[in-house]
């Protein structure tokens, strides 16, 4: 998405760091080591209880089911970066679910799956969602906020003629009229105009302040007045580190809990960059990166998997400890985000064992579940039967 990874972006909850993917709560999350496992192979993997113990109910089966039926075409043909499994693993259960009677969903997993526990198991919780704002595809009266394409001049800088960055790929960025490769346009920048002109508008947002956070989310619709739905999707990036302002604005005690703060969700971030239009934009633009996007088909937002993320069962994770396609199940200490999921995205926030964004869909229910989701508990993966003995034996 929806995370092309800024996608997917999301989690929006009590003092949330507003990333990519998602907006996270830097004060709650659970400490981190100094040294971190890069992998669920070197985090430890264990057995976990037989699926048939979960507690899994037929809805939850249902939806599950249908989203990793949805992946089987993926899964079955890309590399697992977590090193669990391999796409041969997996065939047997995507073959059965082709076939698999309707009202069955629960035996489904019961049937070709085992539970697995990767490091101590302890997760932690966001949520994303694909909001809904007011916009057109033709400029018109009270839609002045453009909604660019990639613009053919940002490109990455040739060998030799910038730093290589840490994952080894050159910067991204822009030749000047002297042959000399700059950063690219930052976000200040392009509110400013830089971008006008150039024929990049792909539609018009009415708010500017929805319009920031649907580009932290990665993707999302714009209504149009007739009633009329354009759906937009994650395209590109300008090159800049995301700058998350809800811990900007948690360090200048502007949300929290305290006296005269506002809350610490994305309701009440909104709230206050309303409420202070000259703060508000200046703290927008400390987050200089600035998101790109296309006019995307379908019926839903395209998660980092390459299929249609689906509320209330679609989940963004790092591939590095869980494989993409996989389902997870949840126990936690919020009811709404416990059952099954399926790996269908990633977030550039999302990081390390146990760490889910769980998407919720589209429309005000979503969003004010996304906005406050935080939840802590257990975490397993479903993993085709006879892993874990597999990797036992390496």
């Amino acid at each position: 998405m929806v995370r092309a990874r800024l996608q997917g972006l999301a989690a929006l909850a009590s003092l949330l760091l507003l990333g990519s993917c998602a907006l996270l709560v830097p004060s709650t999350q659970p400490p981190q080591s100094t040294t971190i496992p890069t992998s669920a192979l070197l985090a430890g993997v264990a057995a976990g209880p037989a699926v048939g113990k979960l507690g899994l109910g037929d809805e939850d089966a249902r939806g599950a089911l249908a989203s990793f039926r949805e992946s089987c075409p993926r899964l079955l043909g890309r590399q697992d970066e977590s090193g669990l499994t391999t796409p041969l693993d997996w065939k047997p259960a995507c073959d059965a679910s082709a076939k698999w009677p309707d009202g069955q969903s629960v035996r489904f997993f019961e049937t070709w799956f085992e539970t697995a526990r990767v490091g101590d198991g302890q997760s932690f919780i966001t949520g994303y969602y694909e909001p809904e704002i007011a916009g057109v595809r033709q400029r018109r009266a009270g839609f002045d906020v453009p909604v660019y394409a990639v613009p053919p001049d940002l490109i990455r800088a040739k060998p030799g003629e910038a730093t290589p960055q840490a994952d080894g790929q050159m910067p991204k960025g822009r030749y000047d009229s002297a042959g000399r490769f700059v950063p690219y346009y930052e976000r200040g920048d392009i509110d400013d105009g830089a971008l006008m002109g150039r024929g990049l508008e792909i539609a018009w947002a009415a708010d500017p302040i929805e319009f920031f956070f649907l580009q932290i989310q990665g993707s999302g619709r714009l209504r149009a007045p007739d009633g009329t739905v354009t759906r937009i999707g994650y395209a590109g990036q300008n090159g800049f580190p995301f700058t998350g302002i809800g811990s900007l604005m948690r360090e200048r005690g502007l949300i929290g809990e305290g006296p005269g703060q506002y809350p610490g969700s994305m309701q009440g971030m909104m709230r206050y960059l309303r409420e202070h239009p000259a703060e508000g934009r200046a703290l927008m633009r400390l987050n200089r990166s600035y998101v790109f996007f296309r006019v995307v088909e379908g019926d839903g937002p395209i998660g980092a998997l390459g299929v249609p993320v689906r509320g209330k069962s679609s989940a963004a994770v790092d591939p590095a400890y869980v494989p993409l396609g996989a389902p997870v199940w949840l126990d936690v200490d919020r009811k709404e985000a416990s059952g099954l999921w399926i790996a269908q995205d990633t977030g550039g926030a999302i990081k390390g064992a146990n760490r889910f964004d769980s998407f919720w869909g589209a429309g005000a229910e979503a969003r004010q579940i996304a906005g406050g989701m935080i939840a802590r508990g257990g975490a397993l993966l479903l993993l085709p039967r006879g892993t874990v003995a597999r990797l036992r034996g390496r």
